[in-house]
């Protein structure tokens, strides 16, 4: 098994490949990170950086998540800080030109930024790697031009009041289009993106019907993409293309539903029908009731 490395700095990444220091602390953009670990077999590591990557045509293997992904296929990977990842050696040489990146940077860099505010957003950070993008040749390309642009700002010797903005800039302009080239992989996907869809929709019925729902509460974002073999991120984002609506949406609109059925063909409490759906505080199933349909349990059972 191999052993697990904690990388915690762009300084520490760069000592762990055995290069010179880094001309940005909190930055930087990588040509050749597959190769340079080749020597080093199979190695497995967290960190506390951001990693943005799009290799082609490198052979070898990295496993996050669930999942490996093979850097043969020619898509980019997005990983957060704190995410185990493990790289396999290639089996061969490499032959042939390397067009591919890797941008690392800490949260630091846009900790007091805009885009520290959003970073959230982009939720392809929590995808498994069987959920990377891929991109088309001319995607790539524009890609590699805007990582060109970044690469060449963070790698000035000599920084100014306006270098930490446009650095910021060229990396948010990056994950926009990123976000941008994910839906439209949403939308070529539409057939399969449907059967995962209705193959939700036959989980919450089921999860509905079950013990589970007195016992675990409403199922978790996690919960529901273990289910489908996908992470709990990709199922929203894929949901929200599809449907105009996220998983959480989908599973408050089973909860309603159900609740509504209960508060007209029964005689339990509103607390036990909130006890019954997992709430622990009766007050929270009304709160979100009322959210939903505008009236409260109490009120809907008296006007219906």
């Amino acid at each position: 098994m191999a052993e697990l490395v904690h990388i915690k700095s762009i300084d520490e990444a760069y000592r762990f490949i055995g290069q010179p220091n880094p001309s940005h602390p909190l930055i930087t953009v990588i040509r050749q990170w597959p190769k340079l670990i080749r020597d080093l077999g199979h190695v497995k590591f967290t960190s506390d950086l951001y990693y943005i990557a799009s290799k082609r045509p490198i052979s070898g293997a990295l496993e996050y998540g669930r999942s490996s992904y093979d850097y043969q296929e020619g898509t980019m990977i997005f990983i957060a800080p704190g995410q185990v990842v493990t790289f396999s050696p290639p089996k061969t040489q490499e032959t042939g030109a390397n067009d591919g990146w890797t941008i690392l940077f800490h949260p630091d860099l846009i900790r007091k930024t805009e885009l520290g505010k959003l970073i959230h957003y982009y939720t392809f950070f929590q995808y498994e790697s069987n959920e990377a993008l891929h991109l088309s040749d001319t995607e790539k390309d524009f890609l590699n031009a805007l990582v060109d642009n970044l690469e060449q700002e963070a790698n000035q010797h000599r920084f100014d009041k306006h270098s930490q903005e446009i650095i910021v800039q060229h990396l948010q302009t990056i994950l926009t289009y990123a976000n941008r080239f994910y839906d439209r992989q949403f939308y070529v996907r539409s057939n399969l993106n449907k059967d995962i869809v209705s193959d939700f929709e036959r989980f919450l019925q089921r999860y509905f019907s079950s013990d589970e729902l007195v016992k675990k509460g409403l199922p978790t974002l996690t919960r529901c993409g273990k289910e489908l073999n996908i992470s709990g991120a990709y199922l929203s984002d894929l949901l929200r293309a599809e449907t105009g609506q996220s998983a959480k949406d989908h599973i408050y609109r089973f909860l309603i539903e159900r609740a509504k059925t209960l508060l007209l063909n029964s005689e339990d409490s509103i607390s036990e029908i909130a006890y019954a759906f997992g709430f622990e505080y009766p007050q929270n199933f009304t709160k979100l009731f009322k959210s939903k349909t505008g009236m409260s349990p109490s009120e809907y059972r008296n006007v219906n």
